[in-house]
C-alpha cells in the first residue's frame, strides 16, 4: 500500500480515472439517451463536469503524477471500453441514469474525503478540489434523482 505523498497521487488518479468515467458516461448518455429531459440533464452538466475533469487533472500534475500514461492509463481505457459495451446491451434510459446516480455517489464520497482531508493535511488545493467537486456532485445528484424518481413512477403507470 501506498503512504505519503505516493499514496496521495494514487488517490488523485483514481479520482482522475473515476471522474473521466463519469464524464464519458454523461457523453455518451448525452447522445443515446432517448428521454429528452434525460439528454437535457446530461447536456446541461457537461461543460461542468468538464470543467471539474480539468481541474482535477491539473491537480494531479502538482503532484508529479504522470498524465494517465502506462498502466493506469490502459486500466481506465479498458474499464471505459467494458462500460461502453454494458451501455450498449442497455438500451433503458432508466438503467443509464441509476447507473450514473451510482457513479455521482461515488464521486461524492471521494471528494467529502478530498475536502476534509485537505484541510487536516494542511492542503489547501486538495481541500477546495473536494469541495468544490463534492457541491457539484451534489447538485447533479439532486437534479438525477427527480428525474429517476419521475421517471419510475412514469414506467410504473404504464403497465398499470
Amino acid at each position: 500500500m501506498h503512504e505519503g505523498r505516493d499514496f496521495l497521487r494514487a488517490q488523485v488518479s483514481n479520482c482522475v480515472m473515476q471522474h473521466r468515467t463519469l464524464l464519458e458516461s454523461l457523453e455518451d448518455h448525452e447522445k443515446q439517451a432517448q428521454d429528452p429531459e434525460f439528454r437535457a440533464l446530461c447536456a446541461k452538466h457537461l461543460p461542468a463536469v468538464r470543467q471539474h475533469q480539468t481541474h482535477i487533472e491539473e491537480y494531479r500534475a502538482t503532484l508529479g503524477e504522470p498524465s494517465g500514461e502506462g498502466f493506469k492509463g490502459a486500466l481506465g481505457y479498458v474499464l471505459g471500453k467494458a462500460k461502453d459495451a454494458a451501455d450498449a446491451l442497455r438500451n433503458d434510459d432508466f438503467l443509464r441514469i441509476v447507473e450514473d446516480i451510482v457513479m455521482l455517489r461515488q464521486a461524492q464520497d471521494t471528494f467529502a474525503t478530498f475536502a476534509a482531508a485537505g484541510t487536516a493535511l494542511g492542503e489547501p488545493a486538495l481541500s477546495e478540489l473536494g469541495r468544490t467537486g463534492e457541491q457539484a456532485a451534489d447538485a447533479l445528484q439532486r437534479e438525477f434523482n427527480a428525474l429517476v424518481q419521475k421517471m419510475f413512477i412514469r414506467q410504473a403507470k404504464t403497465g398499470s
